[in-house]
């Protein structure tokens, strides 16, 4: 048995019209009454997505089937780019080191999570993002941004580490704007191809799973 993952990211420019998004499950109970209660069954949503790619040249295919057997399949997971939500701010606008709020400081705390949040008037939820980009994390305290040699950010878990001497104040804001990358794995043990034209074909479904911590 293993949950083993490796740091490498799925070719994307091989992924012609990629789909996919967020899923959740939600369990709804019909009453005799004619209403209904709901209840959600996940505390976080998954993004699944289906890579299939268009027509492209035979060694663009073998890439991809080289990298579905480095992964054994469904066995390791890899990072994948989301081409809509890939970044701590909206797409096309600038990052910024002020985009998400990710903790308060106490003096002493060095450590916090990268998250991204989503929300409106009514709700909001708080992602978990855990492969980071890591040259592309930039860090602010009250609102001031901190120099690259003031923290750390681990790539694989997402986290930001405070060098000694730099925990955020008592009640100081900590913000941080990045991109990121999904872990996944592949949602199937069998990859199909099919050469369609003279030295080109397809595969037509390439489906992929969030992988949660």
């Amino acid at each position: 048995m293993t949950t083993g993952f490796h740091e490498v990211r799925f070719p994307l420019r091989l992924a012609l019209g990629v789909s996919g998004g967020p899923v959740r499950r939600t369990e709804i109970v019909n009453l005799s009454n004619g209403r209904e209660t709901r209840n959600s069954r996940w505390a976080q949503s998954r993004r699944a997505y289906d890579a299939g790619s268009g027509l492209r040249s035979v060694g663009d295919l073998y890439e991809v089937l080289a990298f579905f057997e480095a992964r054994q399949g469904e066995l390791y997971g890899f990072r994948f780019r989301d081409p809509l939500d890939h970044a701590s701010a909206a797409p096309e606008a600038a990052i910024t080191p002020l985009d998400q709020p990710i903790g308060t400081g106490n003096g002493t705390n060095r450590t916090f999570q990268l998250v991204k949040r989503y929300g409106d008037a009514e709700a909001s939820y708080a992602r978990t993002i855990l492969k980071p980009v890591g040259a592309s994390v930039r860090v602010a305290v009250a609102g001031v941004e901190k120099a690259a040699s003031a923290f750390q950010c681990d790539p694989a878990t997402g986290t930001v580490t405070f060098a000694a001497g730099q925990a955020p104040a008592n009640g100081a804001a900590v913000t941080a704007g990045f991109e990121f990358d999904v872990p996944v794995r592949f949602d199937t043990d069998r990859i199909d191809v099919n050469l369609s034209a003279f030295r080109a074909g397809r595969i037509p479904a390439i489906p992929l799973m969030e992988i949660l911590p």
